[in-house]
């Protein structure tokens, strides 16, 4: 695997965000690192995934639509709602684009970290948690008990932050993307099924 530049990506990607983002982006890096060496994933594929997951965040909403439509990247009739769901996607895009990451799996990681999807690679779940548990986070519901279970459990980790985001969705009357429904169906099957054996 080709090594990364990641201090020199870092210097890059400060240029595009606000303050807050990129610390949340710093965060999520030194997480998914973290997790990285207790799990067994590559330590640097991890960084780059969580250094660049948000790298499209800060675009505004309607040029993100704009975008997404010059490129080719396709957008669902959630996202048309929700504009800001395609920071992920795009965020693929740009990581490949303009960081030259060309690992599949860390583009993956990045295009799938805000909806999780169903039997997620380990760097995938890594990307997924860390966004939601990093250190700067502190507003979700369950979040002591969902950082203890990321460094014992990734998939408990994953069912758990999946249950407790849909349950907020669906308070806010949020709109809500059919993907993430379809990875919490998986993962709370999977848990089911483990605890029954």
């Amino acid at each position: 695997m080709a090594g990364y530049n990641i201090h020199k990506m870092q210097k890059k990607l400060k240029k595009y965000m606000d303050e807050a983002r990129y610390t949340h982006t710093l965060g999520v890096m030194y997480t998914a690192a973290s997790l990285a060496m207790c799990h067994g994933e590559d330590i640097e594929r991890a960084q780059v995934a969580g250094l660049l997951h948000d790298s499209a965040k800060c675009i505004p909403n309607s040029k993100k639509l704009k975008l997404c439509r010059q490129k080719g990247i396709s957008v669902t009739e959630a996202e048309q709602r929700s504009p800001y769901l395609l920071h992920a996607k795009l965020g693929a895009y740009l990581a490949r684009e303009k960081y030259h990451v060309q690992d599949p799996e860390i583009l993956s990681a990045i295009e799938c970290h805000t909806t999780g999807k169903p039997d997620m690679t380990l760097l995938e779940k890594i990307i997924f948690i860390s966004d939601y548990i990093e250190p700067l986070r502190s507003k979700a519901a369950n979040l002591a008990e969902i950082r203890r279970l990321a460094f014992w459990d990734l998939d408990r980790a994953v069912y758990a932050t999946m249950r407790d985001t849909l349950r907020y969705l669906e308070q806010e009357n949020a709109n809500l993307d059919n993907q993430t429904v379809v990875a919490y169906n998986y993962y709370s099957e999977l848990i089911h099924r483990r605890e029954e054996t």
